[in-house]
């Protein structure tokens, strides 16, 4: 599967301290684990030249202090608090110069963040999403990428996940629904010869 780098950006979702160390407070072995293929996948998208962008969940203190339904913080408790350590992206994979990093306050990367306006500016269609959690900012993200007519494509071998059943729903739904699935070694740019 071939993509054009001026029109593809790759997506590292929620790649941070918080989910990824074993020191964060929604750790999970499979998303540190799973540093080494984004890396890779990374790598790849960077000596193409298509753009690559982070997602940070960061939540202020306050932020579900009023909520009516969905507050993150009952559900999941206090995680990647705004100027926490666990807030930042692990130190593995850190941005680049010429990276774009997304600050999200729920699932979505796309929910009152600048992240459409920015791709449509640059003529991005394709998105390549990796990162964690696999069903739940990974899911969301895709979804609401395909909603907008973005493509979005999952590397089902470079996602974090808490179980190995929500992987497997998360990469069969985003195929079946609204995207496409495939491992990182079917990934090739134009003009790459890989």
């Amino acid at each position: 599967m071939e993509f054009d780098p001026d029109a593809t950006a790759l997506l590292v979702v929620d790649m941070q301290n918080g989910f990824c160390h074993e020191e964060g407070s929604l750790y999970a072995p499979a998303s540190e684990k799973a540093i080494a293929s984004v890396k890779e996948v990374i790598e790849s998208a960077r000596s193409a030249s298509a753009q690559v962008i982070y997602t940070r969940d960061v939540h202020p203190p306050e932020q579900f202090a009023e909520a009516h339904y969905y507050d993150e913080f009952e559900r999941w408790g206090e995680h990647v608090l705004e100027g926490s350590w666990e807030a930042e992206i692990v130190e593995e994979l850190e941005p680049h110069e010429g990276d774009h990093v997304v600050e999200k306050h729920t699932y979505d990367a796309f929910y009152n963040t600048e992240l459409e306006g920015w791709l449509r500016a640059r003529g991005i269609s394709d998105l390549l999403l990796c990162g964690t959690l696999a069903n739940v900012c990974v899911f969301h993200t895709a979804g609401s990428a395909g909603l907008r007519d973005f493509r979005p494509v999952v590397i089902e071998d470079a996602l974090g996940y808490i179980e190995e059943s929500h992987l497997k729903y998360a990469v069969e739904h985003s195929n079946w629904l609204f995207g496409e699935a495939v491992r990182k070694d079917e990934i090739g740019f134009e003009g790459q010869g890989n």
